[in-house]
């Protein structure tokens, strides 16, 4: 039976970004859904690391012969003590649109200088193996909070994630430029190394 990766999200931007940065390892890539896994792992961590690492180790109980993958992403803005962090995803409520949610940040940092909106996206990437070992890496992006919402590209926060060394947002990215730059292109390429090394 060959091996498999599955990766511990629902989400298909998600799963397109991962599957471009893991193609050459050669393993089948599937979702939680493609793996017929239908679970809601309680993320109860305080930091990105500790999430993913409980969303790993819950899926790796549940499959034979796979590696699992998990991340726990977000946005970390400095002016808003590092808010949305860790509950990015569930900020202003967790079915609430990104629209929403990205106004509202902009709403809250209106009137503050460039200087002081500086922002960074944080992933930590969790890998729980069949000997039950573990490993877990983190990749960061910096940037600062734009001052609207622009950009076609990307999902989540990144309409008003702006890279002052690019000039535009990382919506604005192309997928391939956006994936080399990003924090979670970051963070499955350290996993990638660890994975190489240890196949």
């Amino acid at each position: 039976m060959e091996k498999k990766i599955i990766f511990a999200t629902g989400n298909e931007n998600k799963m397109k970004e991962i599957r471009m940065i893991l193609a050459d390892l050669g393993m089948p890539i599937l979702s939680m859904k493609e793996a017929g896994i239908d679970v809601d792992v309680v993320e109860d961590g305080t930091s990105f690391e500790e999430n993913a690492l409980i969303k790993a180790t819950e899926i790796a109980k549940l499959t034979e012969n796979s590696i699992v993958l998990a991340d726990d992403s977000g946005l970390e803005i400095d002016y808003l003590n590092k808010e949305p962090g860790i509950y990015s995803a569930r900020y202003a409520g967790v079915d609430t649109s990104y629209d929403i949610k990205n106004g509202l940040l902009l709403e809250r940092l209106e009137g503050v200088p460039d200087e002081k909106r500086t922002a960074r996206f944080v992933c930590a990437v969790a890998a729980a193996f069949p000997d039950g070992s573990t490993e877990v890496v983190r990749g960061t992006i910096e940037g600062i909070i734009g001052h609207e919402i622009i950009g076609e590209h990307g999902f989540g926060y990144d309409p008003i994630f702006y890279l002052p060394e690019y000039g535009c947002t990382t919506a604005q990215l192309s997928p391939e430029k956006k994936n080399e730059l990003s924090h979670r292109g970051k963070a499955l390429r350290a996993m990638r190394e660890i994975m190489e090394k240890r196949a």
